[in-house]
């Protein structure tokens, strides 16, 4: 009974610094922190978890190989409440870090959690089709995004509050950037939004992650994160020029893999 208490308190205590750990190393973005920071805390519950559970079915194995004759468990009612407390307290530890990461706008972006773009956000329209992107910023003199060897790119400051407004015109597609912790279905007649702060300078790939066709390997494009400085130059050359599009049915879109 002392070794059962003995473990439950050690899961317990494994829990409870799960719950406090803080990610150590740097993040592309507030929603890629969030996501590896619970995925972090998952594993700490995770591999003990596997490792007692491997532990006991190989002692198992091992202990009666040779019973030819095996005897059912008897009832053992403290074991079992305290196998039930255990689970309970993995469940309970589970739903309470998702929750704090899925009540967050930087993961899931609802009206009634965030008021909002406000001054000195960006915002940038993703609009998908078979099977290119047609991206730009509505706030922004209808700034269009520039194509970078085939693709195009969406370009954005870092430490700034960012909503991406994803919609379709034709069928559903799938906006994704994995490092910056992006993914949101592009959906033909509404408009979905996400949001995130990118704290990295760099370039960062995008695809489409649903299957939308032949040319569906094509639809790639590029996020990339720049300075304030920077960012206001991009604009102001973006403004005044929308070279490096196509148009296709008296619109300019920037395509993906040079299919309009």
């Amino acid at each position: 009974m002392r070794r059962t208490r003995l473990g439950l308190v050690a899961l317990l205590s494994t829990l409870a610094l799960a719950l406090a750990a803080d990610p150590v190393a740097a993040q592309a973005s507030a929603s890629a922190g969030l996501i590896n920071e619970l995925n972090g805390k998952l594993l700490y519950v995770a591999i003990p978890i596997t490792i007692i559970t491997e532990a006991i079915l190989i002692y198992t194995v091992i202990r009666f190989r040779n019973s030819d004759e095996p005897q059912a468990t008897k009832e053992n009612r403290r074991l079992e409440i305290t196998w039930t407390v255990a689970t309970a307290a993995v469940l309970l530890f589970v739903g309470v870090a998702s929750y704090g990461v899925l009540a967050n706008p930087n993961i899931t972006y609802t009206p009634q959690m965030d008021d909002g773009p406000g001054e000195g956000d960006v915002v940038v329209e993703a609009e998908a089709f078979q099977w290119g992107w047609n991206m730009g910023y509505p706030e922004e003199g209808n700034a269009t995004a520039p194509t970078v060897d085939g693709s195009p790119q969406i370009v954005i400051p870092k430490d700034t509050d960012v909503y991406f407004r994803i919609t379709s015109t034709d069928v559903i597609h799938g906006f994704a950037v994995p490092e910056l912790g992006l993914k949101q279905d592009a959906m033909p007649g509404s408009e979905n939004t996400i949001k995130t702060v990118a704290y990295e300078e760099g370039t960062y790939q995008g695809y489409c992650t649903e299957y939308c066709g032949v040319a569906h390997s094509q639809m790639y494009f590029t996020v990339k994160v720049v300075s304030q400085e920077e960012y206001q130059q991009f604009l102001d050359e973006q403004q005044s020029s929308s070279s490096g599009d196509v148009e296709v049915d008296g619109e300019f879109r920037a395509t993906a893999g040079g299919v309009a």
